[in-house]
């Protein structure tokens, strides 16, 4: 009976470590009115997070791409729209590398019918963080904000 054992308690042990935190799911569309269809959506300090964007419009990806991006705390969505446009930003480039600094995390840019997901981490620091489309002139518009409390 005693070779049973080690396999038991190997199977117990295997059960304790298979139960990962519970990832927050959260799914955004953009759509041809420059509209996010969530402003703001709260998470906890830590917790994971899988963020569908979906683009719902129908003109082309070079006169309404969508993407999000959810800036650093103390980051402004106006403010950094403006770094996007001064650092050249435009329809097929619209998130310079140069502005990466001050990014969390941030989807490609999408045209009509089109989805990504990205899974990230929710910052440690409560707080407000804003998030931002940055195809030109949409962050006069499209922002919203992720709530860590």
């Amino acid at each position: 009976m005693s070779r049973f054992l080690p396999f038991f308690l190997f199977t117990f042990s295997l059960s304790l470590v298979a139960n990962p935190e519970p990832v927050k799911e959260v799914i955004i569309s953009g759509n041809d009115a420059m509209q996010f269809d969530i402003k703001n959506f709260q998470a906890k300090p830590g917790e994971s997070i899988r963020l569908t964007l979906k683009n719902i419009g129908s003109i082309p990806k070079i006169a309404m791409g969508h993407n999000w991006v959810l800036l650093k705390k103390g980051a402004d969505a106006i403010s950094f729209g403006q770094k996007v446009l001064a650092s050249g930003g435009s329809a097929t480039n619209p998130l310079p590398k140069s502005l990466l600094g001050d990014v969390l995390a941030h989807t490609k840019l999408l045209g009509p019918g089109e989805s990504e997901s990205i899974s990230f981490t929710a910052p440690t620091i409560a707080g407000e963080y804003e998030y931002v489309c940055t195809f030109p002139g949409h962050f006069a518009m499209m922002r919203g904000s992720m709530e860590v409390k």
